[in-house]
């Protein structure tokens, strides 16, 4: 199977590893909360035709590896993850209702090209055992 992707006239390897944290970097993402976290961004990033390659939820963060295509904006797409998933969760869970907002507004994005793939999916799958 190839790196690579086609579009047309386009052929790209676009990745990205994405972190962001709760508000006050509060450990809230545990539990049924990270399972709905997880099954959520499954569902929005579908929606929003990208790929997700590794996904895991530490008590005060979010990893998430995903592919593209050349025409997404990568900020524009964090903005979706994150609104989504804060709306639906505090609707969900009684316990983030008191939040005025769930997710910190900063967020860190990566692209990856000088490290392997296996190597950011290595370091999101071990995040749990570090």
């Amino acid at each position: 199977m190839s790196k690579y992707n086609s579009n047309g006239n386009c052929k790209f390897n676009i990745s990205f590893h994405i972190v962001w944290i709760p508000k006050y970097r509060k450990h809230i993402l545990v539990n049924a909360i990270e399972l709905r976290l997880k099954e959520l961004l499954n569902e929005k990033i579908l929606s929003l035709e990208l790929n997700l390659v590794a996904i895991e939820c530490m008590p005060d963060h979010v990893h998430l590896f995903i592919k593209s295509k050349p025409t997404v904006n990568i900020s524009f797409v964090i903005k979706m993850l994150k609104g989504y998933t804060s709306r639906v969760l505090r609707c969900e869970f009684y316990c983030l209702r008191k939040l005025k907002s769930l997710w910190a507004p900063g967020y860190f994005c990566e692209s990856i090209g000088n490290i392997t793939e296996k190597t950011v999916i290595k370091y999101i799958s071990n995040q749990k055992n570090i």
